[in-house]
């Protein structure tokens, strides 16, 4: 079964940015890449439209076809990670090398995954600092009271 999925409004600069991160490019590479500096590439990936010698640059130095970038969505990209790795056959792991694009989004999936877990689980700790700290000082606010209630 052939799934097409369509592209509804184009922001070209966001496919930009979406593949370049699916790449594992950071900005700063793909501007050496472009012989630009990392500001342009910023200004780039937030422009709505890209003219096509524009586009063919960002094409070639991201090693993809340019109509890659012009019929990228994330829901066609999740599709195909959701029908090729259904049976985890060919998953990839944190001690893995990743190559594959498509590797490389279930990768940042599962790391966005652990820093959520790592970030809650850090508010969890300061919320239980913050209720110490509330009970000693009601704690002290108590003694005081009981202190100056015995010298009256």
């Amino acid at each position: 079964m052939d799934t097409t999925y369509k592209v509804t409004g184009k922001h070209l600069g966001y496919n930009v940015k979406r593949l370049r991160e699916i790449l594992g490019v950071k900005q700063e590479d793909l501007a050496e890449r472009m012989q630009l500096s990392q500001q342009s590439v910023s200004k780039l990936e937030n422009k709505d439209d890209l003219d096509d010698e524009t586009l063919e640059k960002v094409a070639n130095a991201l090693n993809i076809p340019a109509d890659t970038i012009k019929k990228f969505t994330d829901e066609g990209a999740i599709h195909f990670i959701s029908n090729t790795f259904a049976d985890n056959s060919s998953a990839s792991y944190n001690n893995f090398t990743i190559n594959n694009p498509i590797e490389r989004i279930v990768q940042l999936y599962d790391d966005k995954a652990k820093l959520y877990e790592e970030k809650v689980a850090l508010y969890e700790r300061m919320l239980k600092s913050e209720q110490e700290k509330v009970s000693l000082l009601e704690e002290l606010l108590r003694n005081k009271s009981n202190t100056e209630s015995k010298e009256a």
